[in-house]
């Protein structure tokens, strides 16, 4: 896979990596802060496994449910998270983004939490998985949008786990 499709983005959490690895790592928490700001969330499975699923519902006030799904490839407390991620039906298979039919079917995704002096800083390296040409196309345009979409969710994030 040519490194131009791939995406990394870090952020810095002022607080400990258990407390960050559990954030990503149990419904409980991810119902309160993940996904875009004001969307309804709902959990439908929560296998935080290696071999489990993640498989949730977004829904934006004045738009359609969209379903997403997480297959996990590792899962290694507290240090990395490796995760296939796809966009789903309700019944859980693959089906084709909702906002682009070039969108990659499927995406790797791998998180890498260290943690110095009380914080934490995550790694995350995405990137489509065996894309056609459009695809590629399609997933290298939208590199700062990703990096939008995730600095928005982590600042969510920032202020669940400020409550904590």
């Amino acid at each position: 896979m040519a490194m131009a499709l791939q995406v990394e983005i870090t952020h810095t959490f002022h607080a400990s990596r258990e407390l960050v690895f559990q954030a990503f790592t149990t419904a409980e928490h991810l119902q309160n802060w993940w996904g875009p700001k004001g969307w309804a969330f709902e959990v439908s499975e929560a296998d935080f496994r290696s071999g489990g699923v993640f498989h949730y519902s977004q829904k934006p006030d004045d738009g359609d449910v969209m379903w997403v799904k997480f297959e996990y490839g590792e899962i290694d407390p507290p240090e990395k998270i490796v995760y296939t991620s796809y966009f789903s039906d309700e019944a859980g298979n693959v089906v084709r983004a909702p906002f682009d039919a070039n969108w990659p079917m499927r995406i790797l995704n791998t998180m890498t939490f260290a943690e110095d002096e009380g914080q934490t800083t995550i790694t995350l390296i995405t990137a489509p998985v065996s894309p056609t040409e459009e695809e590629a196309k399609t997933f290298e345009a939208s590199h700062d949008i990703m990096r939008e979409g995730f600095g928005s969710t982590f600042k969510e994030l920032d202020t669940y786990l400020a409550k904590k």
